[in-house]
């Protein structure tokens, strides 16, 4: 289970539209109980008798569908010793029913992609799976069943308590998140958005089990609840399935606590200093603002993302190019309640801590004398309409979009603030940011004393069902078609004929599948490989570096106007390299793939690769190094890595050091940088897919004029990366004052895809340690309850025969001797009992639903399709491989088994602080005979 303390900005087709939606609904007669509310461009309301609201947004394009149960409950409704309850509730609801233990393992069974997440304002309980109306009513009736029939038990809840302490250390591992925790809790006297959601340690670990089941029979009701559906369904069936579920269950005749905690008017500047061992300096900013339903908050947002944008905000003019700081970053709450924005930047050791803060803080109170351009304004208007679009589109990600606007004030909120930011002026966002970035308003790391301080006015309650009274969106435009993920289909649909460039530049390799989507998305990838092993010797951290700053500037544009350009098409862009390979990934829209596919060659072929940026680049590298340089897990995966690696130094094979890579990056010249980048850069072996919304003559002429004319590149040769058997070992690593510790163990495998155990061994690892039902989570994370994520990897070369298979669990250091035991004590059970016909079928089953929702993803295909290229395959390999897989029995997947794993080689490394491992104080309590056998 995730935690989100905040609603971070929109992350991570078309719906059917509004006009069809309505008819096909005005024909239908609803089930008994159920209402029909308001319908804002495809996404229509309906409300059961006891006061459930189901929110209905049907998407045909994608044959995934996603249910999303948010219940208006999270830590702003916790009283004092209750902090951390909603977390802890949401854990426990996973525990089970009377009728079902261990949801997630029943989830993992059908293929569920599920999980929950706790914010400030609600609780949520999310799955995406393949479209199949069984799926669809099954899980409904698990969240009907859980609703009202959660054991939370005593029991349960002391076998759940170790892994909720394993989460909570694990954040006391993140500096970032420790110090904002302090300096929100500063901020905030009163209101609870001031305590951290995982809560108190003593709060949770004494929480009375009494007091939780109140909690739960309080707040999760089925009129505190929002239950979305996003994707393809059939809406007529899903709704009968609603009633039928959730309809029998009572309206509540409790009443809700009243809230009535209204935050002060802040009246001075506040500040927090935290010190603790390891990870990089940082600075901080916050500032109270309205609620994200208020009028102000959008103007106010935008202000403050165009304040801290990457390159192009003021903060990372006056701060990185003046070298006070390696990074900057902002963001805001989203709230329910007014909320807060919060400023902040990464520096190196040694920079000025105050110097930077004064200047951030001159930076953001001083706008006044430094106002937006209205090409701040449009810059960051347009990026938030590319996410929003792209969440638009995204029918798991629309879900989760609606649920925090509900948990906001409204689902329909998630309309009205793209009408806002669409209708935005300047003057508004000028005068938001000179409201509230105030002195007085101001939360960071020194107190200055003011004598006339300016005060921000109180924020003003939103009323959001007045504000949406009368609201109807906009037209959604034409539904488009079903999609059929299956590899037969993907493959008679992509187009694969290569482009020519000439005899003297050879041919791109393509694979192109046009497909309607909603809001005319398209994901695409550009390879490019080059040089051979011996070529690019000593050369990769001049190889990173060339890849990482192609965007930095070109013969005719800079940092800020190229990602400008990429921000006005509406396009998210990235280049990724290292040694002998590049890739361009572009998401973007029917209209402007082309010009992005121009833009991104254009940057490719004449990158300047400014000097001034590569000494920026140093000092965030340096930086980043210093800080995984004291990660439990960054060193367990290192420590690792060399052991087992046979290159030698300067091979770009070869694993180095923290210190090594830090003197490599240190080392860096332009004219190295500039020399690699003209010496294999160039045309040659390329590979270009698209798969969306495009037209594919367009992109063809773009691919074409885009490389005329460039250089060749050096032939690629892929260096050979042979199977070799290392010996057994432990490492053990102290990493002081690290509340987490981190295990880690690695087999190498003499084993690649295409070998006839392949499936077998996959398959295998599935049922041992990669999902909610196998041999290692149902031990250790369930039953034994000493780590929150335990898991096992297997990996198998495509190109020879040379593979991997590891185990890795997060766990408290005192728990470091239990968990190693405990692994190989799996690890040998497994292997002498094996595993039954039913774990087999229940496994295959699974595997193959999560590989048919992993091929309705966009951008997976894309990527799936530059893999193919480079391999010479097309997705009948992967039917191929669903094949085997259902073709297995128990005896063959258990004697790949016990070919392959063999616990005895295994090379460890535990990465804990060594005090605590030491401590005397118990990290879990024991668990019963009879909480055992429950599970």
């Amino acid at each position: 289970m995730k935690l989100s303390v905040l609603t971070v900005a929109l992350r991570l087709r078309h719906l059917t539209g509004a006009a069809l939606l309505s008819c096909s609904l005005a024909a239908y007669a609803l089930p008994a109980g159920l209402a029909q509310g308001p319908a804002v461009e495809g996404v229509t309301q309906y409300t059961l008798d006891n006061g459930l609201r189901i929110v209905l947004a049907p998407d045909d394009s994608k044959p995934t569908t996603t249910v999303n149960m948010t219940y208006l409950v999270g830590s702003r409704h916790e009283n004092y010793g209750q902090t951390g309850m909603a977390h802890l509730l949401e854990h426990m609801l996973f525990r089970g029913t009377p009728t079902l233990r261990n949801a997630l393992g029943e989830f993992s069974k059908r293929g569920l992609e599920a999980n929950g997440t706790t914010s400030t304002d609600r609780t949520n309980y999310f799955a995406s799976f393949a479209a199949q109306p069984e799926t669809l009513e099954w899980y409904l009736n698990w969240q009907a069943d859980v609703m009202v029939n959660a054991l939370i038990d005593k029991q349960d809840l002391e076998a759940e308590m170790p892994v909720v302490r394993n989460e909570m250390e694990n954040g006391e591992n993140n500096p970032f998140r420790v110090l904002m925790q302090k300096v929100t809790a500063a901020a905030f006297q009163w209101h609870s958005y001031g305590k951290s959601t995982i809560g108190a340690r003593s709060d949770v670990e004494n929480v009375d089990i009494a007091q939780l089941r109140k909690f739960y029979h309080d707040y999760y009701q089925p009129d505190n609840a929002v239950l979305f559906v996003t994707g393809q369904f059939d809406t007529e069936a899903t709704l009968e399935i609603i009633a039928k579920s959730f309809g029998s269950i009572p309206k509540p005749s409790r009443t809700l606590r009243p809230e009535y905690t209204v935050e002060p008017v802040q009246d001075g500047t506040r500040s927090v200093t935290l010190r603790r061992q390891g990870g990089t300096p940082l600075i901080m900013s916050l500032y109270h603002m309205p609620s994200a339903a208020s009028a102000d908050y959008i103007p106010l947002s935008l202000g403050v993302n165009a304040l801290g944008d990457t390159p192009s905000g003021q903060l990372y003019k006056n701060l990185v190019n003046k070298k006070l700081a390696t990074s900057v970053f902002s963001f805001d709450s989203e709230s329910h309640d007014p909320g807060y924005a919060l400023f902040g930047a990464e520096l190196k050791p040694g920079m000025d801590q105050q110097k930077a803060l004064q200047a951030m803080n001159n930076t953001l109170e001083g706008l006044a004398k430094t106002p937006l351009a209205a090409a701040d304004l449009e810059r960051v208007r347009s990026q938030w309409m590319t996410a929003w679009t792209r969440t638009y589109a995204n029918p798991s990600s629309l879900a989760t979009a609606l649920s925090e606007a509900a948990a906001s004030g409204d689902w329909r909120l998630f309309f009205l603030q793209r009408d806002r930011v669409e209708t935005s002026k300047l003057d508004q966002v000028q005068q938001a940011l000179q409201t509230w970035l105030v002195a007085s308003n101001r939360t960071n790391g020194l107190y200055i004393p003011t004598d006339k301080p300016v005060r921000a006015p109180e924020a003003a309650p939103a009323d959001v069902q007045k504000l949406l009274a009368d609201y109807k969106g906009k037209d959604t435009g034409k539904a488009v078609e079903a999609f059929d993920p299956s590899p037969a289909n993907i493959d008679a649909r992509t187009d694969r004929q290569p482009l020519s460039l000439g005899e003297h530049l050879g041919e791109v390799k393509m694979a192109l599948l046009p497909k309607a989507t909603r809001a005319e998305r398209v994901e695409a990838r550009l390879s490019l490989k080059f040089g051979t092993a011996d070529q690019l010797k000593d050369q990769s951290a001049v190889a990173a570096a060339v890849a990482s700053l192609l965007a930095t500037g070109t013969n005719k544009l800079d940092r800020e106007q190229i990602a400008d350009r990429f921000t006005a098409l509406q396009t998210q862009f990235s280049f990724d390299g290292s040694n002998g390979r590049l890739q361009l990934s572009l998401s973007s829209t029917r209209e402007n793939l082309p010009k992005a596919i121009s833009l991104g060659l254009d940057i490719l072929r004449n990158a300047t690769l400014p000097e001034a940026e590569l000494q920026k680049y140093q000092e965030y590298m340096v930086t980043d190094l210093k800080s995984s340089s004291t990660d439990p897990t960054a060193l367990a995966q290192l420590a690792i890595e060399r052991y087992s690696n046979p290159w030698p130094k300067g091979d770009i094979r070869y694993t180095p050091s923290f210190e090594e890579a830090i003197e490599q990056v240190q080392g860096l010249n332009i004219k190295q940088l500039r020399d690699f980048h003209q010496k294999f850069y160039g045309a040659g072996d390329l590979a270009f897919s698209a798969v969306g919304d495009f037209d594919k003559e367009q992109v063809r002429q773009a691919l074409s004029e885009g490389l005329k004319g460039w250089r060749k590149a050096p032939t690629y040769q892929r260096p050979d990366d042979p199977f070799h058997a290392v010996a057994p070992k432990q490492f053990d690593i102290n990493t002081p004052d690290k509340a987490n510790a981190f295990y880690l163990a690695n087999l190498n495998l003499k084993l690649q895809d295409s070998d006839a155990d392949f499936p077998a061994v996959y398959v295998a690892n599935y049922l041992l340690g990669l999902s909610e039902t196998s041999r290692l989570w149902n031990r250790i994370r369930v039953q034994d309850g000493l780590s929150y994520n335990v898991r096992s990897q297997v990996d198998a070369s495509s190109y020879e025969p040379n593979g991997s298979w590891t185990v890795y669990a997060i766990h408290a250091p005192n728990n470091s001797a239990r968990i190693s035991s405990t692994v190989k004590e799996v690890l040998e059970q497994t292997l002498k009992d094996g595993f039954t016909e039913q774990e087999v079928k229940e496994g295959v089953h699974a595997l193959l639903n999560y590989r048919r929702l992993s091929r309705s993803k966009d951008s997976v295909l894309s990527s799936a399709w530059l893999n193919y290229l480079d391999l010479g395959r097309t997705f009948n390999w992967s039917e191929q491989m669903d094949k085997a897989m259902q073709e297995l029995d128990a005896a063959q997947v258990n004697a790949a088994l016990r070919k392959y794993l063999k616990p005895q080689d295994l090379v460890v490394a535990i990465a804990a602080d060594h005090e605590r491992q030491k401590s005397d104080a118990p990290a879990t309590k024991p668990q019963t005979e009879a909480a055992a056998s429950a599970q």
